[in-house]
């Protein structure tokens, strides 16, 4: 049984681990946090990638827990409104399609649910370095004792370590795109119903919507900036707060509950662009290898569509008796036109969403069947 390190506890490493054992592979993951990451924004399943959902049986439970936004207003930097649907949020596009919406964490577990008893999964470690030769690729933890496995997998996000490792620095991968997130749970002291608000004065704003049945905010700060990502929780929340400060209605509540907020994640709005995702027998998954960004609203279904690929290819591979090269290749065919066309959607609007004609085009652009 051909084993696999997947770097990456995530929406693309999990499934692909479900995807992987189905194949008769010997999945196991590596995950940094302590556990599964809690908070994080709202995600989109759209398109051909419900389609991967619905292979792994798992529809009825996405569509469980999906969000049900009543529609949204978007307010001035003085909180008057200026415009109002019922139709369309920002977060999830029209409301009458049959895409889903539901929390990233909400996914996750979903995800690592169907795997828990048969992937191993480690958890508070990380990859340090990658050593290959004819019998597989030499790994060493920050914590765990190393291990070789015939495979490694990239899974590990937009600042991927096995990227780095594997592949070299990211500053030749990475497609920086002006702007900057970052986002945090609170106590819906809004007292939101199934209700989104949307504020935005010059190049910063924020989007808030409530969740876990109107008991829990979620609020998603964004503004333009060609300054890096800082690391620093505390430095990256001074610098969200000067960045709101000239915004007025709820923003110093919001910004009290920011400093508060135990589940805060910021980072810069990016994407990766690379000629390959495999170098020997290390591959990349997921925004490790093709990050779209936020802006695309396609990050998840990249993830979801990706990860069934690869795993498809690599039981095919296993099967005809060919080496992982071969599927590695032929995911990559597959894949790329995909990318390609949700990736364009970030830069279609600079600023806005993209048209309901590209998002149509691109979240349906590729078949699971060869």
């Amino acid at each position: 049984m051909h084993t696999v390190l997947i770097s990456g506890g995530g929406i693309a490493g999990t499934a692909l681990a479900r995807l992987l054992r189905r194949q008769g592979f010997a999945p196991t993951v590596v995950e940094l946090a302590p556990g599964p990451r809690r908070g994080g924004q709202a995600v989109d399943i759209r398109g051909v990638a419900l389609e991967v959902i619905g292979r792994m049986g798992l529809t009825g439970q996405v569509r469980a827990v999906r969000t049900r936004m009543r529609g949204m207003s978007v307010l001035d930097g003085d909180g008057t409104e200026v415009h109002h649907s019922t139709e369309a949020t920002f977060s999830s596009g029209r409301l009458d399609s049959g895409d889903v919406e539901l929390l990233r964490e909400d996914l996750v577990a979903i995800l690592a649910g169907r795997v828990a008893d048969e992937v191993e999964f480690v958890w508070g470690d990380a990859v340090t370095g990658l050593r290959e030769d004819e019998r597989g690729v030499h790994v060493t933890f920050r914590h765990a004792q190393p291990r070789t496995f015939d495979l490694v997998v990239g899974a590990d996000g937009l600042h991927s370590r096995v990227r780095r490792l594997a592949f070299g620095p990211e500053e030749q991968y990475l497609n920086r795109l002006g702007m900057h997130v970052a986002i945090f749970g609170a106590d819906n002291f809004l007292g939101l119903e199934d209700w989104q608000v949307w504020q935005r004065d010059g190049d910063a704003g924020y989007g808030i919507y409530p969740v876990r049945g109107n008991s829990e905010l979620r609020v998603a700060f964004g503004w333009a900036s060609e300054e890096p990502a800082v690391r620093d929780a505390d430095e990256a929340k001074a610098r969200v707060a000067e960045r709101m400060a000239a915004l007025r209605w709820e923003t110093p509540r919001l910004l009290e509950a920011l400093h508060r907020a135990p589940d805060f994640y910021a980072d810069e709005m990016a994407q990766v662009r690379m000629d390959r995702w495999s170098a020997g027998r290390a591959v990349l998954v997921g925004d490790s290898g093709y990050c779209a960004s936020p802006l695309s609203g396609q990050g998840t279904s990249l993830a979801l569509v990706g990860a069934h690929l690869l795993a498809d290819e690599l039981g095919r591979a296993a099967a005809a008796g060919e080496d992982h090269r071969a599927a590695f290749e032929r995911y990559e065919e597959r894949m790329r036109p995909f990318v390609a066309l949700n990736q364009a959607l970030a830069t279609e609007n600079p600023g806005g969403p993209a048209s309901e004609e590209s998002v149509e085009k691109a979240k349906n652009a590729i078949s699971l069947d060869r």
